[in-house]
């Protein structure tokens, strides 16, 4: 549930800030006529992500055996890879995101132009929400857990995004994307970890060193409970990891957290560090 509220705040925050870049100067620019075209492009995004969520869903829910370990061994992996590509991606080219979408809107110049701009800006983040949630279920939240974690993230991302809109809110998108993103990463490792072990199982590797226990804790709060469920799905804990799940864990969180956390280059402009975003 950890894992799926904070992957959809996330993202839901970054759509509501794409949303209300493209309000924000339309409004500004005296093209209120064009705002339900907005909407209208954000909500057939909304309803295709919703769609194609289900039926992936649907299509992977009851496998079993290899077919199990293949499909959820490739999404974790995905969703790992998809979910490293957008924090190194949103580290880079934050500070320019608001100057690329107003770019984008003074080019469309039909309200169905605009509608796509926003269905692309809202659809790339939900398709990959869904991605990440469904890697959430794999690494192992239950799909009630995901669900509820899911609605209370986009709940709390919703409200925020209409208050930073209203300036009746500003936050500091550099530190909530800083600090969300070192968390994530080590969500994503917890996913590499799982697909190794998908994999692992899926061809047949049972025995050797690298097959063995890196420790087994049998009892306390770190084996069942809370405490356990949390960590495992937040962070891809196992009270019984076996060695090349360990090392891959480690080997992917610690280069990926220093190409994240290294200095960035020095901005050309003055940065801006925080909303509301309608009034720039």
């Amino acid at each position: 549930m950890s894992a799926a509220f904070l992957i959809t705040l996330r993202e839901g925050l970054e759509i509501a800030i794409v949303l209300a870049i493209l309000v924000g100067y339309l409004v500004k620019t005296n093209r209120r006529d064009q705002l339900r075209a907005v909407w209208l492009g954000a909500g057939v995004a909304v309803v295709v992500c919703l769609i194609a969520g289900l039926i992936v869903n649907a299509l992977t829910d009851g496998l079993t055996g290899k077919a199990e370990q293949a499909v959820e061994g490739t999404l974790a992996l995905s969703a790992a890879l998809v979910l490293t590509y957008m924090i190194l991606w949103m580290r880079r080219n934050a500070r320019s995101m608001g100057g690329h979408l107003r770019s984008q809107v003074d080019g469309a110049q039909t309200a169905g132009a605009l509608a796509v701009v926003a269905f692309v800006g809202v659809a790339r983040e939900g398709f990959e929400t869904v991605l990440f949630l469904l890697g959430a279920e794999t690494g192992g939240s239950s799909g009630a857990q995901v669900v509820l974690g899911g609605l209370l993230g986009l709940t709390v991302s919703a409200v925020v995004g209409v208050l930073i809109y209203l300036g009746g809110a500003r936050i500091n998108l550099q530190k909530f994307f800083r600090y969300t993103g070192i968390v994530l990463i080590l969500f994503a490792a917890g996913l590499v970890g799982k697909a190794v072990h998908e994999f692992r199982e899926l061809l047949g590797f049972e025995n050797g060193w690298l097959i063995d226990p890196m420790w087994t804790v049998t009892s306390g709060v770190f084996a069942s409970g809370a405490v356990h469920d949390f960590l495992k799905g937040l962070f891809g804990w196992s009270p019984s990891p076996e060695r090349i799940r360990f090392i891959a864990y480690f080997a992917y969180a610690i280069p990926v957290m220093w190409l994240f956390l290294r200095p960035a280059p020095a901005p050309t402009t003055p940065p801006v560090d925080t909303v509301p975003l309608n009034d720039t």
